[in-house]
């Protein structure tokens, strides 16, 4: 029971930051105090031995700016006024995003909401970090009204929920091996009880840094991946069309299908360098058989049968 007490204090941690973001309350409250968070550590980590390289990377690399610090100044400020500048600079980069995002999507969000309103309720947005796009859904009406502002506060709830998910799942398995591999600190005659809680802790700390660092690092890097526009958004059912129209209903259904729908094989192309006596299969549709290439390759050309 005292380990489930221990899982039990980090769950409800998380699960107040996901209810949070789930019901839009303390979002915004929560992403400025997870960016102060994230800006704090990284001055932490480098201020203490003096590595102003380091610092650099990691303000380009995590949150998109560059050092409002020169080096002298990094040597010579306090901890905390370089905390408050790196914080100011990122708080000004990510309002001056969210305003670029509100002018890039209202014109597409406009010419849906005037020609299509009354057949949809919602609208589908992806943005990407570069590495990862995530699918951001967000009223239609609300986006319009707004003149697409409400966009900033539907990347917040969508990022936070996706990448608090996330990472989690990874934190349950590292908690569980750590629980049973304090079993072994029995016979070193120590508490293993103890030792859970110790490590536990710290795997809690890192877990709270990671979210917020990933978190902030994709709100501040997030973009279009492609520059959607009003001549696109005319036809919905383009599969390239950056901003999508959809029923409330069917939001999560049909992302979900669309990451689950398996991919058709294809048949594999012939490779000059394939060896006469090499065997391949090859198949006609209701057969397949299994034979040298020399005598495969006649077939295949023919277009009776293809290689797979």
């Amino acid at each position: 029971l005292e380990y489930d007490d221990v899982m039990n204090q980090q769950r409800e941690v998380i699960y107040k930051k996901r209810r949070n973001a789930l019901n839009g309350e303390r979002i915004s409250i929560d992403v400025l105090n997870m960016i102060f968070d994230t800006c704090e550590n990284i001055v932490e980590e480098n201020f203490e031995i003096k590595d102003f390289e380091n610092f650099k990377i990691d303000t380009g690399r995590l949150l998109a700016i560059e050092s409002p610090v020169s080096e002298n100044e990094f040597s010579s400020l306090s901890q905390e006024i370089i905390v408050e500048k790196v914080f100011k600079k990122c708080y000004e980069s990510y309002q001056n995003k969210s305003n670029i995002i509100a002018k890039q999507t209202f014109p597409v969000i406009k010419e849906i909401f005037e020609n299509q309103s009354a057949k949809f309720e919602n609208i589908v947005i992806p943005f990407t970090d570069g590495l990862k796009t995530l699918q951001v859904a967000t009223n239609l009406e609300d986006a319009h009204n707004s003149k697409g502002e409400n966009i900033g506060e539907a990347i917040e709830k969508s990022v936070t929920l996706a990448i608090i998910d996330n990472i989690w799942k990874d934190h349950l398995r590292e908690m569980d091996d750590l629980k049973q591999s304090v079993q072994n600190a029995v016979y070193e005659q120590k508490d293993p009880l103890l030792i859970y809680k110790f490590e536990s802790f710290n795997l809690f700390k890192n877990l709270v840094e990671k979210i917020n660092k990933d978190i902030v690092s994709f709100l501040l890097k997030a973009t279009l991946p492609i520059k959607a526009n009003a001549e696109e958004a005319k036809d919905i059912r383009n599969p390239n069309t950056n901003l999508q129209t959809s029923r409330p209903e069917a939001i999560t259904t049909n992302t979900n299908r669309a990451q689950q729908a398996p991919k058709r094989a294809q048949p594999v192309s012939v490779k000059k360098e394939t060896g006469r006596n090499e065997k391949v299969a090859i198949t006609n549709g209701s057969e397949t058989r299994e034979v040298k290439w020399k005598k495969a390759k006649p077939l295949i050309e023919s277009g009776e049968w293809t290689r797979i």
